[in-house]
């Protein structure tokens, strides 16, 4: 049975693999999650946030000394409170691509680019096999419109594919006014792929304190959905590859990704609970699926249940009107 698959130009053995996080920190796990069966090591991010500081000693140019800017970047961490520094990630990459065979994908989030260019070439240079891009920002300024936004991550993507070598996926969240349009900008981009979505980080309220404070839960396949629309509608549309993170806890959740168009299944909550062996359940998991349906390849499942339909417009019309219609009381 062939489980191979194409993600970023590089060849894995099969579609899963560790998203982004802290356990991709310490050489001993990075290890664990190779011979638990992930097909690619995606590093935590490195925040543009601690690349200025570094380099300027500013955040989004402003002084973090400077009393006028004293509220406005009060909430970021202390360059000290970080995992690892500009200067120690790039040893990490290269200490990680020396522990295992397996492809190694660095990470860089932010929301201007201003330093990223630079830095991602440094992240090239010491060995990773990809970047990926992680765009993590909330339009809450009304001066600040849909297309300026939009240009402004396109912008970024220009940059970093006329500077670096290997592949550039960017990993967005779903809040844009036409996020099919976007997709297919950074497509042409030159974005080698897309990963969908970021999930969106919403902070709880203290009552007693009267502040708003952070607040983080693991995922569940309830947030599966959107995913998988966005996949399906963007399946055979875009050139670039796709991959899905957030809300696959399952093998079937994996299996449903990929019959929406998914090149590869990023997991990081399901990895949390159950330890790096999940990997390899979730690929079992696809291969009984695949021998129950009579599938050899995992091109034949790729994209099986797509969005595609003459007015893709009237569908998702129609799809609205017929789930409220099944509300029964």
């Amino acid at each position: 049975m062939k489980l191979e698959t194409t993600y970023l130009g590089l060849t894995l053995a099969h579609p899963f693999m560790v998203g982004s996080s802290p356990l991709t920190d310490h050489l001993d796990t990075v290890k664990r999650l190779e011979d638990g069966g992930s097909a690619v090591i995606v590093l935590r991010s490195l925040f543009e946030e601690q690349i200025t500081m570094a380099e300027s000693q500013r955040i989004h140019r402003m002084d973090p000394f400077d009393a006028q800017f004293a509220d406005a970047i009060a909430g970021f961490p202390r360059p000290e409170t970080y995992p690892l520094a500009p200067a120690a990630y790039l040893e990490h990459v290269r200490r990680v691509k020396e522990t295992v065979r397996i492809p190694v994908v660095a990470s860089l989030n932010g929301m201007t680019g201003e330093s990223w260019a630079r830095f991602a070439t440094n992240i090239e240079q010491a060995g990773a096999d990809a970047l990926e891009l992680n765009i993590y920002e909330m339009a809450t300024d009304p001066d600040d419109s849909a297309m300026s936004i939009e240009s402004r991550i396109r912008d970024i993507v220009v940059d970093l594919k006329h500077s670096l070598r290997i592949p550039v996926a960017v990993k967005l969240g779903p809040f844009f006014t036409a996020f099919g349009h976007l997709a297919r900008q950074l497509d042409q981009a030159g974005a080698d792929g897309l990963v969908l979505f970021n999930r969106f980080y919403q902070p709880d309220i203290d009552v007693r304190a009267a502040t708003a404070v952070p607040h983080l839960e693991l995922s569940t396949s309830a947030e599966l959905l959107l995913r998988l629309r966005w996949l399906a509608a963007l399946h055979g549309r875009v050139r670039c590859s796709l991959a899905v993170t957030g809300g696959v806890a399952t093998p079937t959740d994996g299996i449903k990704a990929i019959l929406a168009g998914a090149d590869a299944v990023q997991m990081v909550s399901a990895i949390l609970r159950h330890g790096p062996s999940y990997l390899t359940a979730m690929r079992e998991g696809l291969v009984r699926w695949m021998e129950s349906k009579q599938l050899s390849s995992i091109d034949e499942v790729r994209g099986r249940v797509d969005g595609r339909t003459t007015d893709e417009d009237l569908f998702e019309r129609a799809n609205y009107i017929r789930t409220l219609q099944s509300w029964t009381t």
